[in-house]
Order: C-alpha cells, then sequence, then structure tokens
C-alpha cells in the first residue's frame, strides 16, 4: 500500500493526480463489494479449503503485475540518509512539521475512531433488525457501496481548491450519518444512511490523500504513505475498541449514535487545532510546497 500510494504521482500528470487517487481508492472499495460475494459463492459451490486456494493462486496476478511495473526510483531527492532510524526521523520530522498535512491524518483519525461501528454491525442486523447474516452483509457492503460509486464519480474534485474544508466537512456528513444510522428503524434506511457515509469517506479520503500527496516531495512520499497507512490501519482498530466497549455500557444504539456526535465535535476540534488544513488552496500552497518542504527536511 505504502509503494503503491507514493507511485501514484510520477505516472500520471499533475492535473490528473486526483482523478487517480478516485479511481485507486474507488477500485480497492469495489474489492469490499465484490470479493465477499466471490468468497461467499466459491464457499457455497466448491467449499472453504477451495476459496481460500483460489485466493492464494490468485496472488500470483499481483506478483506478475509487480514484475511487469519499471524500477520508480525517487526524483529530486538530497543525499540519502545513511542510516534507517535517520530516514525514518527524517520522514517523522516532515510529517510533524507540516500542518496541513498532520491535520489530515488527524481528521482520518477521529473519523474511523469515533464513527466507525462496523464491529457493531452483526450485532445491529441480528438483535436490532432481526436479519440475521443477510443483513450484517447489507451493512458492511452499504459502506463500501457508497464509497465506491462516489469515488468513480469524482471528477469535480479535480477543479477544487479548499481541499482541506472538503475534508472537513465530508467527515462532519459522515459523523452525522451514522449517528442517523442508529437511529433507524429500518435495516435499508440504516444501510442507505451508511451508503451515505461511505460517500462522504470517499470525498474526504480522495482530498486528503491529494492534499498529502501534492506538499510531499518525490524523495520523502514512502515515509510520509507509512505514517498515513499507519493512521489508516490503526484508526478502524480503536473505532472497533471504542464502539464495542461503548455498547457494552450503554447499548448498541447509543454506541452508534454517541460516535457520530463525537465524531462531529471531534472534527470541529481538529479544524481549530490545524488552520492550516482549513487555509490550505491547492493552486497557492501546492506550488509553494517543494521550496518549503526542502528547508523543512534539512
Amino acid at each position: 500500500m505504502v509503494v503503491r500510494s507514493s507511485i501514484i504521482p510520477n505516472v500520471v500528470e499533475p492535473e490528473l493526480l486526483r482523478s487517480a487517487i478516485a479511481l485507486n481508492f474507488g477500485l480497492f472499495q469495489l474489492t469490499y463489494v465484490v470479493g465477499p460475494g466471490l468468497g461467499g459463492l466459491l464457499i457455497g459451490a466448491l467449499g472453504v479449503g477451495a476459496a481460500y486456494t483460489v485466493d492464494a493462486v490468485s496472488c500470483l496476478a499481483m506478483v506478475a503485475a509487480a514484475l511487469r511495473m519499471s524500477p520508480q526510483p525517487p526524483r529530486g531527492a538530497a543525499e540519502r540518509p545513511e542510516r534507517v532510524l535517520r530516514s525514518i526521523a527524517e520522514g517523522l520530522r516532515f510529517v510533524g512539521r507540516n500542518q496541513a498535512l498532520t491535520g489530515s491524518f488527524a481528521c482520518d483519525l477521529v473519523a474511523m475512531t469515533f464513527g466507525m461501528p462496523r464491529a457493531l454491525f452483526p450485532v445491529l442486523a441480528v438483535s436490532v433488525y432481526g436479519a440475521g447474516a443477510e443483513g450484517a452483509g447489507l451493512l458492511y457492503a452499504s459502506v463500501a457501496a457508497g464509497a465506491t460509486v462516489t469515488a468513480l464519480t469524482t471528477g469535480w474534485l479535480a477543479r477544487a481548491r479548499r481541499l482541506g474544508v472538503l475534508v472537513v466537512a465530508a467527515v462532519a456528513v459522515w459523523g452525522a450519518a451514522i449517528a442517523i444510522a442508529g437511529l433507524a428503524r429500518s435495516l435499508w434506511l440504516a444501510a442507505a444512511l451508511l451508503a451515505i457515509a461511505g460517500a462522504a469517506d470517499s470525498v474526504s479520503a480522495v482530498c486528503r490523500s491529494a492534499i498529502n500527496q501534492t506538499v510531499t516531495p518525490d524523495h520523502l512520499r514512502g515515509r510520509m504513505s507509512s505514517v498515513f497507512s499507519l493512521v489508516v490501519a490503526s484508526g478502524p482498530r480503536l473505532g472497533d475498541v471504542e464502539a464495542g466497549t461503548v455498547a457494552a455500557l450503554g447499548g448498541v444504539r447509543f454506541s452508534v449514535v454517541s460516535g457520530g456526535l463525537a465524531c462531529i465535535a471531534a472534527i470541529g476540534v481538529v479544524a481549530l487545532a490545524f488552520p492550516a488544513l482549513i487555509r490550505f488552496d491547492a493552486e497557492h500552497d501546492v506550488a509553494e510546497a517543494e521550496p518549503q518542504v526542502r528547508r523543512a527536511a534539512v
């Protein structure tokens, strides 16, 4: 994931970067819809063992694709650090000194920690909606479906300038949709609201990735993407703990609703704490990013 995200800015023209990010994110989300469906069909037709075998063999396609890629050395690199720890420290210093970058990471972290009740979907489906396994599958797929459709239709983002404002607004919509979904009395209404949440997450993800990739020089993109991947991977896991703990104390619906509201409150705090994110202007900030970044990395 780190390598793929770092390569994108070098394989497309600058004006196509956001479209490429949106396509990459949309295809990634599409796997969350198609993959489980294919897995279920394989298990039903051939059994669990056969499904694992097909999964393992299909990984050879990734190996073949990697072998066909040309080398992608970083461009514009200064003298490379001799030690790994020094290299990591350089990347962390860069991320910490760029408020727009750090703010975008914080946005994702609060959205996933407070507003991602995926751990509760099976409980919601069974105990609240009485829908069983198919209801849980619908809830899981709804978020990915909304994100996929939106990511593949976000051409308008290529012309947007205030990407930081869009990120904050999208996370607020995400939290509101999750909170209302917690109050829904119908499984299908909850699924529709989760699809809206997924759509908002898609807008947020594309804008955040565009900010991250455009303000980071090529020789630091791998290290920046490593921090980004750490945030993306840890946020949902923290969200699982938060959702389960609150559900144990106050019930499933209370956990979902309170998590959505906490997400809205937290994104307000992030907006105040990182004003550079709100002020981020795609045309102005990107033009000035390279010389600033070089000075920060020294």
